[in-house]
Formats: C-alpha cells, sequence, structure tokens
C-alpha cells in the first residue's frame, strides 16, 4: 500500500492557485498529469484543453487573482478538495462576452483526483452566472 502524503496533496491544491495568479499555463504542466480529464463544459479535453480556457480567461482578466480559502484532502489520500476565489476586471473577452471594465468576484470549489503527485481528473462547481451578472452581461434576478 502507498503511503500519501496529504501536506504534498494540499501543496497542490495551493499550487493551483499560485499558478492561476501568475497567468503562466504552462506551469500547468507541474500539477496536472498529461492525460488529465477534465470535466468542465468550458474546457476542451486534456491538458492542452485546460490550458486552453485558462488562458484565455486570463486574457479576459489580465488581472486575475486566484486565492485558495480551504484545501483538503480525502481520508483515503485519493483527493483534493479546494474552495478558490476568483478577483479580477473583465477588460478583454472573456467566454464569448466583450470587455466591460467590469470588476468581478467568483468562487469555485474544485475535485481533483490524483494520481503519481499530479491531478489526473477534475470536476468544479463554478459560479458563473453570477459573474455574468457583475459584468452587465446578463440581467440581475428581479427583486420581489
Amino acid at each position: 500500500m502507498t503511503t500519501v502524503d496529504s501536506t504534498d496533496l494540499i501543496k497542490l491544491g495551493h499550487a493551483f492557485a499560485e499558478i492561476m495568479s501568475s497567468h503562466d499555463v504552462s506551469r500547468l504542466d507541474e500539477i496536472k498529469a498529461p492525460h488529465y480529464v477534465n470535466h468542465n463544459a468550458f474546457a476542451e479535453p486534456g491538458l492542452e484543453g485546460s490550458k486552453k480556457v485558462l488562458g484565455a480567461i486570463i486574457a479576459g482578466v489580465p488581472d486575475l487573482k486566484v486565492t485558495a480559502e480551504d484545501v483538503f484532502v480525502s481520508a483515503d489520500g485519493s483527493r483534493v478538495v479546494g474552495r478558490y476565489r476568483y478577483e479580477g476586471t473583465h477588460t478583454g473577452n472573456l467566454l464569448g462576452y466583450p470587455a466591460t471594465g467590469k470588476p468581478f468576484l467568483m468562487r469555485s470549489i474544485d475535485i481533483w483526483r490524483v494520481e503519481g503527485g499530479r491531478f489526473v481528473e477534475h470536476w468544479d462547481e463554478l459560479n458563473t452566472l453570477d459573474v455574468f451578472i457583475q459584468i452587465g452581461a446578463v440581467p440581475p434576478p428581479r427583486q420581489p
């Protein structure tokens, strides 16, 4: 049986935020396996698809800062779960929406399956509707 160092896995979850904030998507190779599977509707398959979507987000939000608010490891050491805060200003095309110059805040919850010290599979819940409301791409819900 292989022993998993939860400290290293927690560092992996924090490295995701650091890489996103550094805007260097090539560094994703440090934390994601070549056969990476991303279950996110915005991302094309594989590690290269992940790099492409993250690069597009950074292009739309060049001042993007990502903060890891919580990072946990599953009891069996096969999963890393993170709660992240994304902040930035929408100054470029963001997922098809032209720049508005408006700031936004978004939170996500990400779950990664880990093998060999790298992320191999990913699921997330993104609060994109809130982002689209903040940048004016979608009207806010009517108040009762």
